[in-house]
């Protein structure tokens, strides 16, 4: 191996070792780090999203139109599956290992100094490169929340948007809908565009109130400001009629799913919120749309299909996409969810489309978070699930290609991320 590589993989390991011990509420060492690189953060234009389902789609989508415009695009986004420097792309190119190596070599002491977090740090980083990069715009997504997010050190965002609201991560973000929603409305900020995907109206309302006491500049709700309609799922693209301005117009992705029609539209409105410098042409949505590139989010390879899906919500979506596509049959399903996750809920949805599951545990899951698959086997039998158990991850892909019409790897970014590397599946190909 390179000599440079080995250094980056030594470096991100020696990250992740020092700093994942947990989360640590606050912006402060976030912004001690970055003052200490100069303030990139204050540098850059940003578009910043936050959302308990469809972020990454919403980010991938304005990379995508944002570059047919011309303009470089840095994206940051989280977790990653196969290897670190997916989070941090400038026009859809990695962070070069050299670039990660070199800046966590020379801010090591204070990141050590600080106790800041795998994720504080993270972010430090990708700011920091993408102006030395000298991108354009940047696309920010939030990693957990957004109120106290290590990315909301963002003060101007071009726009601000909350793409939709779920239970999860309920010990950190509150056990309702309605305190989850306050904490992702936390990056609305005085002065710039708030822009809400969210479709169930008492809690997109709550969105809008929060983003009109916090002074932003203009509030834009889907359905309201534009719709979404007759959404048609055929073969390998999504397409739908977007309705705003009193006109309309069919539009197509090829994400695959209906929600998919409302995260590209809800990237089209930041874009129409920011203002008409950000607002594209048709023929640059068409052409910025069909380059949309999502790993992890019902990727097709071969007769297997990646999704990480790690809630009920996230479940049933991808439960609707499999009956939506038809696609070949028997569906069996390889699951392996992080133990403080609701996999009960996600395994009733699964099985309105699943044959058989395959249990088991991904190699790289916190050691803290392994869920306890002798449990949920006992769980799946008692429902009526076919259901096997097995526990090595290998000779789990392996147990859960037989038989298969189509194999289902999903449950989290672990998971994903583990089976794409045993199955030499590029995350960021195609």
């Amino acid at each position: 191996m390179d000599v440079s590589l080995t250094e980056y993989h030594a470096a991100v390991d020696a990250l992740f070792a020092r700093t994942t011990g947990g989360v640590k509420p606050g912006l402060e060492r976030t912004e001690a780090i970055l003052e200490a690189v100069g303030s990139p953060h204050r540098r850059l234009r940003v578009f910043h999203v936050a959302g308990t389902n469809g972020k990454g789609s919403v980010c991938a989508a304005l990379d995508a139109v944002l570059r047919t415009m011309g303009r470089r695009v840095g994206r940051y986004t989280s977790p990653h599956l196969v290897d670190f420097r997916e989070r941090i792309l400038v026009d859809g190119a990695p962070i070069p290992p050299e670039e990660v190596t070199g800046w966590l070599r020379r801010h090591d002491a204070l990141i050590a100094r600080l106790g800041a977090t795998f994720f504080e740090a993270t972010t430090a980083l990708a700011f920091d490169y993408f102006v030395r990069a000298g991108v354009d715009v940047a696309v920010v997504e939030t990693g957990l929340g957004g109120r106290l997010d290590s990315t909301n050190v963002i003060e101007h965002p071009l726009a601000a948007v909350v793409t939709s609201i779920g239970l999860d991560h309920t010990d950190l973000l509150g056990d309702t809908l309605e305190k989850i929603a306050l904490e992702k409305a936390g990056i609305f900020k005085t002065g710039s565009p708030a822009v809400i995907g969210e479709r169930d109206p008492a809690i997109a309302e709550l969105l809008a109130r929060t983003a009109r006491e916090r002074g932003a500049s203009s509030v834009q709700r889907a359905g309201e400001a534009w719709s979404v309609d007759d959404v048609r799922v055929v073969g390998g693209h999504t397409s739908f009629i977007l309705e705003r301005d009193g006109a309309s117009r069919r539009v197509r992705t090829p994400l695959i799913g209906t929600h998919q029609a409302w995260n590209a539209a809800v990237a089209l409105g930041a874009l129409r919120a920011a203002g008409e410098d950000w607002w594209p042409s048709a023929s640059q949505v068409d052409a910025g749309l069909a380059k949309v590139r999502l790993a992890g989010r019902f990727q097709q390879a071969g007769d297997t299909i990646f999704d990480v899906a790690h809630n009920p919500a996230g479940a049933a979506v991808l439960a609707r996409t499999l009956r939506t596509l038809a696609v070949k049959r028997p569906v069996v399903t390889l699951l392996a969810v992080l133990a403080d996750k609701d996999w009960r809920g996600m395994m009733r949805e699964l099985a309105t489309t699943t044959g058989r599951f395959v249990l088991t545990v991904a190699p790289t899951a916190p050691a803290g978070r392994v869920w306890d698959v002798d449990e949920a086997m006992a769980f799946a039998r008692a429902e009526g699930f076919a259901v096997e158990a097995v526990r090595d991850f290998d000779a789990a892909l392996a147990a859960s290609a037989r038989g298969a019409g189509t194999r289902v790897v999903t449950g989290s970014f672990h998971t994903v991320g583990d089976a794409m590397a045993r199955l030499q599946v590029d995350p960021l190909a195609g």
